[in-house]
């Protein structure tokens, strides 16, 4: 369940939010989204992966964290074992919401119903005494900002993708130390076949559009699975 208000003082002039990682934060999750915009930060530690909306027919990147849901790898305690969080996991508890007239600015909202939202007099302030943002929060709008925009422009990586017929299915099934076996079905990458048989014309407009680097940060994160397995391995080991 979610309830999303639109951020103003009035209303929210003593809310404070938990910074901290933790499973009672709502950082126990398997996945979160991903832009290609922040790829290069993101194959650094996650393996990238697709999936197709069943709906809506349309792509989304997602940065792994885990095998199963509810398991993230990276999360210690409350400890985020990782140099960098995806941009869609670090704004939480806030998200862009767009006015319903085409030309309207976006805005801030708030979940309402986070885990991360204070309900004890903890955590940083999202408004000062006089209702003016924090600097805290100036730097989640700012965040807010970028992520909408790297949101809005994924739709040209994704139809590139498509338009060059670059994505396939993909599974990965590893056997543990402890002998069980994990598996991971439902997703998609690059076809590295169909990549590695561009041409010079294509891999040109690939690269003036922007998309070349992105598609090779992706490849370049499914090397991340032996990490990822490796922390499996620990966790079940109880390390």
């Amino acid at each position: 369940m979610s309830n999303h208000q639109i951020l103003n003082p009035a209303d929210h002039g003593g809310l404070r939010v938990h910074t901290g990682a933790g499973a009672a934060y709502g950082d126990n999750v398997m996945a979160c989204l991903t832009m290609p915009a922040e790829f290069r930060e993101v194959q650094a530690h996650f393996p990238i992966v697709f999936r197709r909306d069943a709906e809506t027919g349309k792509f989304a990147a997602l940065a792994l964290f885990g095998f199963e849901a509810g398991e993230n790898l990276f999360l210690n305690g409350g400890t985020w074992d990782a140099r960098y969080r995806p941009m869609a996991l670090a704004v939480q508890p806030f998200l862009i919401g767009r006015p319903s007239a085409d030309d309207a600015a976006p805005q801030v909202h708030v979940d309402m119903d986070h885990p991360r939202i204070s309900a004890t007099g903890e955590g940083m302030r999202v408004f000062d005494e006089a209702g003016v943002p924090t600097p805290w929060l100036e730097a989640i709008a700012t965040r807010l900002g970028d992520l909408d925009h790297a949101w809005r422009e994924s739709t040209a990586f994704f139809a590139a993708l498509e338009a060059y017929e670059l994505v396939e299915p993909f599974s990965l099934e590893v056997t543990l130390d402890s002998g069980s076996i994990q598996s991971l079905v439902g997703f998609q990458t690059i076809h590295e076949g169909r990549f590695a048989a561009l041409d010079g014309d294509a891999l040109h407009t690939l690269m003036a559009e922007g998309h070349l680097l992105r598609i090779t940060m992706v490849l370049a994160s499914l090397s991340q699975f032996g990490s990822l397995v490796a922390r499996k391995n620990a966790r079940e080991a109880g390390g």
